[in-house]
């Protein structure tokens, strides 16, 4: 948003939680800075500054407040180039990859120069992109300090420090005072086996459409969903575990909780929880554009995904076969290609397979689980293609590109690559037009038809197509 002084006092003043995590305040006087949800005394307006992110008000000397926690402010999606690549580049930061990779690399993966992507970034978040993620470690060790019981060191390492002499200096440089002070006032505490983290949302959000439309296709092994959460293993790079997501109680957000296995890994955990759920979702925007479509149902959110090629794999499955039967399948492929994984959950005991473990099979090592020939080598395919390099399945990923590299697999049409956009790569104005369920909802014959009065629905037609399934459920 712009960030005009007069509109930024008038949403502090009303606490309007759909301008949090839009821009933060920092207090001149104080030199706090805060979300606008706060609930200490506003301060007198002619004291404020504001900021298009933490990181931004960080770099200017302000420390986060210690009552509204910065860290926990939903993000924003948005749909713009310029504003795509530098929100792409933050998801990969709060992914972690600049722990182990370049800025050049960064700009690399997202097909741009390392020049171009700092001034685009510098417009979006005020910052650059290394001072960005220094903030984000920052606010994640804050964040553990906080909520959980483990070592300083252990904090330092899983937000992505490389020592503990840095991750000291800079947090005593930036917050003005040491992690173990910082201590002193933290609440109750995670036991030691799992991690519990609070992940804020603007409201409404519809929990349970967005539980059954996962509970529909949880696959065996791999997630286990009930009337409350939702649970799944997860891998992330050499290290797998577990997560828990359940409404947080008394505020919009989601609890998560992860298992201690995941711990050096939290940032990459934290960021496909928040892509999984929408998080980012501003729904009040999605619902003006799509109007009476969104009407019954303004909080339904666009489910996304842990793991790119998973969701790949569940679409094709998926092709001209009813959910349930993609479902069962997915379930034999998983038991015969997965990897063993411990959790205290019945039934969870499965990782989905990893596209280098199916990359090397042949078709009939596929279909003999009761795959068609055709899908079997489809899915080999896709597999070998992100094995190489060739197509990535990322959010980050260009749109275009990806979507026509998907449909040059044999076997990958529209519908499959939309659907894989719409889930794998977060694109909001996805639409797999030839749909037989969002045929039927239009009320339209062709493919083409649907195509071209869902003009009107952009940029939020994968939210639109929610919506007319949706309706058909209604009206079943």
């Amino acid at each position: 948003m712009m960030l005009d002084d007069t509109q930024c006092y008038r949403a502090l003043l009303s606490h309007d939680a759909r301008f949090d995590g839009r821009f933060f305040v920092g207090v001149r006087t104080t030199r706090i800075y805060c979300r606008p949800v706060c609930t200490v005394k506003p301060p007198l307006a002619k004291n404020c500054r504001y900021f298009p992110s933490a990181a931004a008000a960080e770099i200017e000397g302000f420390r986060p407040c210690l009552r509204c926690r910065p860290e926990l402010a939903p993000g924003f999606a948005t749909v713009d180039a310029n504003r795509r690549l530098a929100q792409s580049a933050a998801r990969l930061i709060d992914d972690g990859r600049l722990q182990e990779a370049s800025l050049e690399d960064l700009a690399t993966q997202l097909s741009v120069t390392d020049r171009h992507l700092r001034r685009v970034f510098q417009q979006e978040f005020g910052v650059s992109p290394v001072e960005y993620a220094q903030t984000q470690r920052l606010l994640l060790a804050k964040r553990l300090l906080t909520d959980t019981d483990m070592t300083v060191l252990d904090v330092a390492l899983a937000s992505g420090f490389a020592s503990l002499r840095r991750f000291n200096d800079l947090f005593k440089k930036r917050y003005r005072m040491t992690p173990g002070e910082l201590r002193k006032s933290r609440g109750a505490k995670s036991p030691t086996d799992r991690l519990v983290f609070d992940l804020a949302y603007r409201p409404p959000y519809d929990w349970p459409a967005t539980l059954a439309f996962l509970a529909k296709r949880a696959i065996t092994g791999v997630e286990v969903v009930d009337d409350k959460r939702y649970r799944r293993t997860m891998r992330a790079g050499k290290l797998s575990g577990w997560i828990e997501v359940v409404p947080a109680p008394k505020r919009a957000a989601l609890r998560v909780t992860v298992s201690a296995s995941l711990a050096l890994a939290l940032p990459s955990v934290l960021s496909r929880v928040k892509a999984l759920f929408d998080l980012a979702c501003n729904p009040t925007e999605i619902a003006d554009a799509l109007g009476p479509l969104a009407k019954a149902n303004p909080g339904l959110r666009l489910p996304g995904a842990v793991d790119g090629f998973e969701i790949a794999v569940r679409a094709i499955l998926g092709q001209q076969v009813t959910v349930k039967a993609a479902i069962t399948i997915a379930g034999r492929f998983v038991k015969a290609f997965g990897d063993e994984c411990e959790t205290p959950f019945e039934g969870l005991d499965r990782l989905f397979p990893k596209p280098e473990a199916i990359a090397t099979l042949t078709q009939d090592d596929v279909a003999k689980h009761g795959i068609i020939g055709a899908r079997a080598r489809a899915i080999i395919a896709l597999a070998q293609a992100l094995e190489s390099g060739d197509l990535s399945l990322e959010p980050t990923a260009e749109i275009d590109a990806t979507v026509a590299a998907l449909e040059t697999i044999p076997g990958v049409g529209p519908w499959t690559a939309q659907y894989i956009a719409m889930r794998a790569l977060a694109w909001p104005d996805a639409f797999p037009h030839p749909d037989v369920a969002v045929l039927k909802a239009m009320r339209h014959d062709k493919p083409r038809d649907a195509l071209a009065n869902a003009e009107a629905w952009r940029p939020w037609r994968a939210y639109a197509v929610l919506h007319l399934w949706k309706s058909l459920e209604k009206s079943t």
